[in-house]
């Protein structure tokens, strides 16, 4: 199998191991006396929601999800919405997730099943703050290079239903939280910015991740729910998959394949380019020992933004990886959003290799210029390079696999 394919397959077996509705069933309680109300929320919101209608069919609820991620639901309500940035359908959607919360009483549960991207597709700006002030600062922190938590935490003190919010709207009813890991360390304040946990963060917090980026203050601060508010008493949380989950179905694939599975780095954080060489002079170094070997990493790389062009930090990664391989004839990569999305397209991630720089020179095309205006998306996809397995309906991270071949 080529190198190319077999990465590609690496990755379908990641993504189809983070789509098991049996872990859902597995972490349900016993079936409430009173009424089963869903809201659920992410890039996996649909499937999610449709194995608790196969479990529990009279359930009802709302499940939100990115634009073309939706998919048939029986007596869940549908709203697909923009990501990463906020829209009005996000923002109607939360206010009806609130409203539901709100309508629960004592022997109702309210079953919140969260996976990536569940922060922007519930938009809640808190007056006087209103939905073109937040998209506003959300373009600004992602092309910050700001990290998740560091986001997260702004949004969770510009928001009504965030930080804690959603559950104690809910309070006195009894909330379980299901959630599918977007993050690193699994922290639960940061899936889906935490809207049935408590923060500990503050507002003063959230200004400094503002300050420390150079970005405005747009008002509309709001303190989030704090750990041990009564509220709070009846709320519980469990991260049901994790990125490990798809780290370590690459690596038995792999292994089946031929590899010695190594895994690098399960939260590889910071700036896309910068790992990339990192990883690679670890890939040079297999290579040199004669190691058969697969090399993978997860976690979630950022980009900090200067140019005007198509990317993210896969693409990125990818492209600064191949510069420093060239030549490597056993050396091959895919590095991928397991969501099927990164950056600013309806692109995984590109598949690289020893060879990539000379196609690139061949096309007449310059990495540097391009890497100084943020354009891997478009320089690889010159070249064939882009990886679009589309909608994925699950998001557990960042997964890149190096392929070293002596």
């Amino acid at each position: 199998m080529h190198k190319r394919a077999l990465l590609e397959s690496a990755y379908d077996a990641a993504v189809a191991a983070c789509k098991r509705p049996e872990t859902i069933i597995a972490a349900l309680p016993p079936k409430p006396a009173g009424r089963v109300i869903v809201i659920a929320a992410g890039k996996g919101a649909v499937p999610m929601a449709q194995a608790i209608e196969a479990h529990w069919p009279d359930a009802t609820g709302i499940a939100v999800t990115r634009t073309g991620y939706g998919g048939p639901l029986r007596r869940i309500e549908l709203v697909e919405a923009s990501h990463p940035v906020p829209d009005a359908a996000g923002q109607a959607a939360a206010a009806r997730c609130l409203a539901l919360a709100e309508s629960a009483g004592e022997g109702d549960l309210v079953l919140v099943l969260l996976s990536g991207g569940a922060s922007a597709l519930l938009a809640a700006p808190a007056p006087p703050l209103d939905l073109a002030a937040k998209q506003a600062v959300t373009r600004a922190l992602v092309r910050s290079g700001a990290s998740i938590g560091e986001i997260n935490l702004v949004r969770r003190h510009l928001s009504r239903i965030k930080g804690g919010r959603l559950a104690a709207a809910a309070f006195p009813a009894d909330v379980l939280t299901l959630a599918v890991s977007d993050v690193v360390g699994d922290i639960p304040e940061d899936i889906g910015s935490g809207p049935t946990v408590g923060d500990a963060g503050t507002t003063v917090d959230a200004q400094a991740v503002l300050a420390r980026y150079g970005i405005a203050d747009p008002g509309g601060w709001s303190e989030s729910v704090k750990p041990g508010d009564p509220r709070l008493a009846r709320s519980r949380f469990a991260v049901i998959i994790r990125p490990d989950d798809a780290l370590a179905a690459a690596a038995d694939f792999l292994r089946a394949h031929g590899y010695t599975p190594e895994i690098i780095e399960k939260e590889a954080t910071g700036d896309a380019r910068l790992v990339a060489r990192r990883h690679a002079r670890i890939a040079v170094d297999s290579c040199s020992r004669g190691q058969r070997t697969a090399l993978i990493s997860g976690g979630e790389l950022t980009v900090t933004v200067t140019g005007s062009g198509c990317g993210g930090p896969n693409q990125e990664y990818a492209l600064a990886l191949a510069a420093a391989i060239k030549g490597l004839a056993g050396v091959a990569a895919l590095a991928a959003d397991t969501d099927g999305v990164d950056g600013n397209r309806d692109v995984a991630g590109a598949y690289v290799d020893g060879e990539t720089l000379d196609d690139l020179e061949e096309a007449d095309i310059d990495v540097a210029t391009v890497q100084a205006n943020n354009d891997a998306g478009s320089a690889l996809g010159e070249i064939g390079a882009l990886f679009v397995p589309g909608p994925t309906l699950t998001n557990v991270n960042d997964l890149r696999m190096i392929l070293v071949d002596p």
